[in-house]
């Protein structure tokens, strides 16, 4: 789900909705202006899509809280977000900068140039060195210091930014068309008329940048598109990083267990894939020894900020990375545990293909939850699904398919093992 924040009714996505409509991404908006309330959490938010407005980014309007909060809480899970005009300056501020009145209004067509960085942008690599836009705004901001600055001009420096990976703000309105810059005219003829010639050029403004909007709106599509489920899974569990060890840590001596079960020998490399706060990397490095290697792996940076936390990094090499993409070579580990990362691979088939191609032969997996599958079903007030992927009957085929040789299976009231062996090409 794309959600997308309104601060007034001219002030739509336009471009920006057409793109992400066209890219197949289900968006809901939430309407400020008509007294929507703004989502608490970011769960479930493949990407945040925040408009401009009237109102001041450095002012205490009635959103203003909730909106910062909802920013922070993206830009802390990565989701993928794009601020235009407010919506960029509430962005700058939520990362640690600050927004301020500016020299003067700057409404009507104009220049902007784009950086050095501009580029090797996701979204701005195509855009040429000069862009005219629609500019429509008094206020501006100071970037926090590990923003990246895209495009500027000479009265307003910051136009377009990056914060980290995945999150954009605009000063200026990139999305719109003529509907849109008519729109605006009629929502502020005060401001419309210190810009002579406005409505009168904006179809031939317009008709010039067209190719160039429409290419950074689709590349932002993709962009939230080709890693939402890496976002939606992120998003999920980056809010519930800070009480999970505290949620989860009776089950310690169950991991043990599982891990023993392993039989690793000492100076062996293993793999905890979704490690969290790291409960097993304890238990995986008695195991190896101190000449071994362990390589807790998650693919949110709050589980691994946890894991420090809780001084797992000195059981274990912390990576944050993607388990079904490992960065790693062919047949470097003698065994992959995880528990529970199974069930939240978007292609589980895929996920066990990939352990298999960095484990080397005779390798060990070890698929692992503290609860068996009938106690979760129940936990859940559903069946036992007969369908389950880790049912035994479709489980021991799956792993064959995969390169493993499934030697035990354990369905227990309070767990569930699964242990695989790697084959030999």
């Amino acid at each position: 789900m794309i959600q997308i924040v309104e601060h007034a009714p001219q002030e739509g996505p336009y471009a920006i909705g057409t793109a992400l409509e066209a890219a197949g991404l289900p968006v809901r908006v939430c309407r400020t202006w008509a007294g929507d309330r703004v989502p608490e959490t970011v769960d479930e938010l493949v990407g945040l899509v925040v408009m401009g407005g009237p109102m001041a980014a450095y002012d205490d309007f009635p959103s203003r809280t909730a909106e910062l909060a909802l920013l922070r809480a993206a830009l802390e899970a990565e989701v993928p977000v794009l601020g235009v005009c407010l919506g960029a300056q509430l962005l700058a501020v939520a990362a640690g900068g600050t927004a301020k009145p500016g020299s003067g209004a700057q409404i009507g067509w104009g220049d902007v140039r784009m950086s050095a960085v501009a580029p090797v942008d996701p979204l701005f690599a195509t855009v040429p060195g000069r862009l005219r836009v629609l500019h429509w705004h008094s206020d501006t901001m100071d970037l926090p210091a590990e923003a990246a600055l895209l495009a500027s001009c000479d009265s307003y420096p910051v136009q377009a930014f990056r914060i980290g990976r995945s999150a954009w703000g605009l000063q200026f309105h990139l999305e719109v068309d003529e509907a849109a810059v008519e729109a605006f005219a009629r929502a502020f003829p005060e401001e419309a008329a210190t810009a002579p010639g406005l409505l009168e050029s904006a179809s031939a403004e317009l008709a010039a940048l067209a190719r160039h909007r429409d290419d950074v709106c689709k590349r932002f599509a993709a962009f939230v598109a080709g890693r939402a489920e890496q976002t939606a899974t992120r998003a999920f569990f980056t809010r519930r990083a800070a009480t999970w060890e505290s949620r989860f840590a009776g089950d310690g001596p169950r991991y043990a267990a599982a891990v023993e079960r392993m039989g690793l020998l000492p100076g062996r490399r293993v793999l905890d894939l979704g490690c969290g706060t790291g409960l097993a990397l304890p238990a995986l490095r008695a195991q190896v020894g101190g000449t071994g290697v362990v390589v807790g792996v998650d693919l949110t940076p709050a589980m691994l900020t946890a894991a420090t936390r809780e001084g797992r990094d000195a059981q274990a090499q912390l990576l944050l990375a993607d388990a079904a993409r490992l960065p790693l070579p062919t047949a470097v580990v003698h065994g992959v545990f995880n528990a529970g990362l199974i069930n939240h691979v978007p292609d589980p088939a895929a996920a066990l293909r990939e352990w298999a191609r960095v484990t080397a032969p005779e390798g060990v997996l070890l698929l692992f939850h503290p609860s068996g599958r009938a106690e979760r079903a129940a936990r859940h007030g559903r069946r036992l699904d007969p369908d389950d992927p880790m049912a035994e009957q479709h489980l021991r085929p799956a792993l064959q398919a995969a390169g493993w040789h499934l030697d035990r299976y354990e369905d227990a009231p309070h767990h569930f093992l699964a242990r695989a062996i790697r084959g030999h090409e």
